[in-house]
């Protein structure tokens, strides 16, 4: 893509800027669960089909079958993720909703070490007290951190959180696999290719929730589909390409900062845009969490010297490709394989 000619760093914060905004857009929505995912999905899915043909017609090839339907499987689980992510921003806000789903660091490693046999790194170890602690703070769980906590059910927004971190592990670790099956010869697919085929399972995931849930309630149309079409180009399209192709050219030091735009970007557009307001002990759980992540994916990092995001050229995210893990990220990490995925789903 001509787009990976600018520099690398501005076009990963460029991404995880977009999708910082991903909480915040379906917030204002405010529509359905399952049609917030619908439409992030469907808005987004004839944009990649045509940066898809387009990279196609010079000279990508193909996914293999067994890795294109891999990645709409993969798609399914992010279809779960976003209409669960939809219920955490209602019970905790979009702001912490974002911060919490970053569990996906710990998630994520677990399952690659469990199927995938890819012990995690000693610093993931030392990040994870740490996380779970901020969540602790984040959700005022048990009464820590007094009554003062914002949202309507701070404990549930982080239970829902923790889902989100889990089906989104899953959609990140399927998509990575999805990824890896090159071609003939390790042959260039398009940038674009796994994210469609991806975004096409959510779409199919996502309608399928809405009449298995009784969840399709449009409400006003305008601007509520405005608001959809906006989410799904920035945070679906936009944010995903440019981390995708901007992360295997990044060092790795620059990537774990990177890392941190997403999630704090979207509790400061939380508390700018939607008049959010955490209490103080829940904006040290976001310290905390962010911190464990910086660390976790950090240490790992300077290990291997490569890393980032979204799914693939193989592969963020939380929220969201390249080259070799994933997501874009949602914002998103894999910490254990050396790989980092900022979330949105």
């Amino acid at each position: 893509m001509r787009v990976s000619t600018a520099p690398p760093a501005a076009m990963a914060a460029a991404g995880a800027v977009c999708i910082s905004s991903s909480a915040v857009l379906m917030a204002l929505a405010a529509t359905s669960a399952s049609i917030t995912a619908l439409g992030r999905c469907a808005f987004a899915l004839p944009v990649l089909g045509a940066l898809t043909l387009i990279e196609r017609r010079r000279g990508a090839r193909p996914m293999p079958s067994r890795g294109r339907w891999l990645a709409r499987l993969a798609g399914v689980f992010l279809a779960g993720d976003l209409v669960l992510w939809n219920h955490a921003i209602g019970a905790i806000g979009a702001g912490l909703g974002t911060v919490v789903t970053n569990l996906s660091v710990l998630i994520i490693s677990l399952l690659a070490w469990l199927v995938l046999g890819e012990r995690p790194g000693r610093s993931l170890v030392l990040a994870s007290p740490v996380m779970l602690a901020g969540l602790v703070l984040v959700g005022g769980i048990g009464g820590v951190g007094g009554s003062r906590a914002y949202g309507s059910d701070p404990a549930l927004g982080v239970a829902d959180g923790m889902g989100v971190a889990f089906l989104y592990a899953i959609y990140i670790l399927m998509l990575r696999q999805a990824a890896s099956h090159r071609g003939a010869a390790g042959s260039r697919i398009a940038v674009a290719d796994p994210l469609w085929q991806a975004t096409l399972g959510a779409t199919a995931g996502s309608a399928a929730l809405g009449f298995a849930l009784h969840d399709f309630h449009l409400g006003h149309a305008w601007p509520t589909l405005g608001w959809l079409a906006l989410l799904a180009i920035t945070s679906q399209v936009i944010g995903w390409l440019l981390i995708t192709v901007s992360m295997p050219r990044l060092p790795a030091a620059m990537v774990g900062t990177l890392l941190l735009v997403q999630p704090a970007g979207s509790v400061g557009l939380s508390y700018l845009v939607l008049g959010e307001r955490p209490s103080g002990w829940q904006l040290l759980g976001v310290a905390l969490v962010l911190a464990g992540v910086l660390v976790a994916v950090g240490g790992r990092a300077g290990r291997s010297g490569r890393d980032r995001a979204g799914p693939p050229a193989p592969v963020a995210p939380h929220r969201g490709y390249r080259r070799e893990s994933t997501r874009i990220i949602r914002q998103e990490s894999a910490a254990s394989t050396g790989e980092s995925v900022a979330k949105s789903p």
